[in-house]
This record gives C-alpha cells, sequence and structure tokens, in this order.
C-alpha cells in the first residue's frame, strides 16, 4: 500500500490516472497529447505507476497500450475511508455546505467548524424539511420543554 500511496502523491500522476479512467488503453503517444509533459517524463511517471499495480499495460503490434487498474484504490478506500465512516463525515460536510450556503427552505467525534448564525443552526437541526436533507431523518416536535417528538424516517 506504500508503493500506491507514493505514487498517487504526485499530481502529475494522478493526472496520468485520470486520464485513464476517461478513455482506458491509451499508448505513451496519446497520453502525452493530453499533457503538458515530455514522452520521458510520462513515462518515469507511467513506470511508478505500474510498480504500484496502478497501470497495466498490453502489447497491440509495434504500441503498448495502458490501463487503469483501479484495484489498490479500491483497497485502500475499503481500509482508510469507508473503515471511518466516510457517511458520517459526509454527513457533516453536507450540514457545514447547506448551512453556509444561502438561505433554504456514536462512537466518533467530529469538530467541525460551521460559519452561520445561531438562529440558522437551530433551523437545520429543528426544521423537519431541512434536516432530511442532510440526516435522512428527521424529529418533528414542538421543541417547548416537555413536549415529545416524533422520529420520521426518509422514503
Amino acid at each position: 500500500m506504500d508503493e500506491v500511496f507514493k505514487a498517487l502523491a504526485d499530481p502529475s500522476r494522478r493526472r496520468l490516472l485520470d486520464t485513464l479512467n476517461e478513455r482506458n488503453g491509451q499508448s505513451l503517444r496519446e497520453l502525452c497529447s493530453g499533457l503538458s509533459m515530455a514522452r520521458q517524463s510520462v513515462s518515469k511517471h507511467l513506470a511508478v505507476l505500474e510498480a504500484a499495480n496502478l497501470v497495466t499495460t498490453v502489447r497491440q503490434g509495434r504500441e503498448k497500450l495502458h490501463y487503469l487498474h483501479a484495484e489498490p484504490i479500491n483497497a485502500i478506500a475499503e481500509r482508510w475511508i469507508d473503515r471511518y465512516d466516510a457517511m458520517r463525515g459526509q454527513t457533516h460536510a453536507d450540514l457545514k455546505t447547506v448551512l453556509e450556503g444561502p438561505v433554504a427552505a456514536g462512537d466518533f467525534v467530529y469538530t467541525t467548524y460551521i460559519r452561520t448564525t445561531p438562529e440558522r443552526l437551530w433551523q437545520a437541526i429543528t426544521n423537519p424539511t431541512f434536516s432530511h436533507g442532510y440526516m435522512g431523518h428527521a424529529i418533528e416536535s414542538e421543541w417547548q420543554k416537555g413536549s415529545t417528538y416524533t422520529w420520521v424516517e426518509e422514503g
């Protein structure tokens, strides 16, 4: 996995992977034409990507075609993203986006700084229409001391 992280650390190599993701099976000449890099530089980057098992090659006549091999990236996602519950993090990011945007109708600790007013934060928490958008459920209540509440599932 270290080789994959090292390969992904370089923006030029990430750009090569993006190019192959857009259209797989490109020759060195085709890859060079879409990038502002010398042929030798592209070859060196491809060698690093091949060593990390992110790119595979197939000979077709005199040309060597390059293909994206996404399995190592998927392994990283499973190990480093899914494991840390991306949904919870995305929920906070969505709340931040909604609260910082224009006004519109467990076991983990997250610190998220949201630039908003107390009134808008209260609306995000208590308005069922608002909260459905980022939590997937809503709580309906009068929001007074002693009042009851109803948990409303999305659907």
